[in-house]
């Protein structure tokens, strides 16, 4: 636990002449919850999207389990245990929860898709994180709240013994009720020993579940900070450029 899962050094990404990403250096540690914060436009997206393999990066150092890798597919992060949360949670709104959860990687038995072991398994893993808000797995997603899909989404990456979970902005447009149910989820997912990197615009969600932030701004990590050591007008400082460590 005292060994980064995931270490950057000297990551650059560029889009013809714009410099997104400027020499990021970042750590994520397993069983903790980093968040990663910083203005529109300040790399955050670029920056998962280079870990999850969809773009990869044009310089610098990606290590895994202190092992140097190299990521080029969405497959290559995938195998390794990174799985990515996307906003738009990327599920099917006529299947159900199962479905889901195996879209793409459905298991079979005697050439016959085996519905009930994907479904012991759907449940073992929604049951892992503690989740009793569905009702069953076998309810379609169209007749879950903006909660409960964020909550299958994330149960899908335990499914697949994910390593890291990359969420981005797991709480946006959620209510109070679901918000506090889905950061409670991020929480036991961390507590699990799994390594959690959440993009975030909410700071008072991050103070909430973060045990470090980081913070981008126009391109360069200017900060990273245990939680407990700093507080909201600090890390506004950072982001809007106003403060530097």
């Amino acid at each position: 636990m005292n060994n980064p899962l995931v270490q950057l050094s000297g990551v650059k990404k560029s889009f013809g002449p714009v410099d997104v990403l400027k020499g990021i250096d970042l750590k994520v540690y397993p069983g903790k919850v980093t968040a990663l914060v910083g203005d529109n436009g300040a790399g955050k997206s670029t920056l998962i999207k280079g870990l999850s393999g969809v773009q990869p990066y044009d310089e610098g150092v990606v290590l895994f389990e202190g092992q140097e890798v190299h990521l080029h597919t969405a497959r290559q992060s995938s195998a390794l245990g990174i799985e990515v949360v996307y906003q738009d949670l990327a599920l099917c709104e006529n299947l159900d929860i199962v479905q889901n959860m195996f879209l793409g990687r459905e298991e079979t038995s005697q050439l016959t898709l085996d519905e009930s072991s994907m479904e012991y398994q759907a449940a073992k893993a929604l049951q892992s994180l503690s989740v009793k808000t569905v009702k069953s797995v076998r309810q379609k997603v169209s007749s879950l709240s903006g909660g409960q899909r964020q909550t299958v989404a994330i149960a899908r990456s335990v499914l697949r013994d994910a390593k890291l979970v990359i969420l981005d902005e797991p709480t946006a447009a959620l209510g109070v009720a679901q918000t506090e149910q889905v950061l409670n989820l991020v929480r036991r997912l961390a507590d699990s020993g799994v390594a959690v990197l959440m993009i975030s615009h909410n700071l008072v969600d991050v103070f909430q579940v973060a045990d470090d932030i980081a913070v981008l701004y126009l391109g360069t990590m200017v900060a990273q900070l245990k939680t407990e050591e700093t507080n909201h007008n600090d890390v506004i400082g950072y982001i809007t450029g106003l403060k530097k460590l």
